[in-house]
């Protein structure tokens, strides 16, 4: 059994049943018929990001990790306009923003993680981002909206 089938029937094990120790994880898995080892049902937990969760009085039973809650990029973006850019300009269909150095990536990955239609895409350095625009006549309501957000 290939690792990925191994870790997908540990997950269907721990859901199945409440399993307290590494030794009874590796008891089910034996009884499923596969002879793994201590260490290897150890990295397992590991690599899954198993957590122990309370089972009861004085018990705990693995559980997968809960789930990561992705932050809103449009607020995540509103804050490093306010913390890293210093300026902004456009002319054509591009858009120009000057940030602190070093923080050009954070903003332009947040950027691309709008997925606002009218931006093709962007292209940060250290500390200046050049935001690709289509339509042309699309550039004043982005650049307005980056404008909102610097205050």
């Amino acid at each position: 059994m290939k690792k990925a089938e191994r870790q997908q029937l540990i997950l269907s094990i721990i859901g199945e049943k409440p399993i307290e120790t590494q030794g009874q994880l590796l008891q089910e898995l034996r009884a499923r018929g596969l002879e793994v080892t201590q260490a290897t049902v150890s990295r397992d937990i590991k690599e899954l990001g198993l957590i122990k969760v309370p089972a009861g009085q004085n018990s705990y039973r693995y559980a997968p990790p809960p789930e990561e809650r992705r932050p809103n990029p449009y607020l995540r973006l509103q804050r490093l306009f306010q913390d890293s850019v210093a300026k902004v300009d456009f002319s054509e269909n591009l858009i120009l923003i000057r940030t602190l150095p070093g923080t050009a990536h954070a903003v332009a990955s947040c950027i691309d993680q709008i997925e606002w239609p009218e931006i093709i895409g962007t292209v940060a350095g250290d500390d200046t981002i050049l935001v690709i625009i289509k339509p042309k006549d699309a550039v004043p309501a982005i650049f307005q909206r980056f404008i909102t957000m610097l205050s």
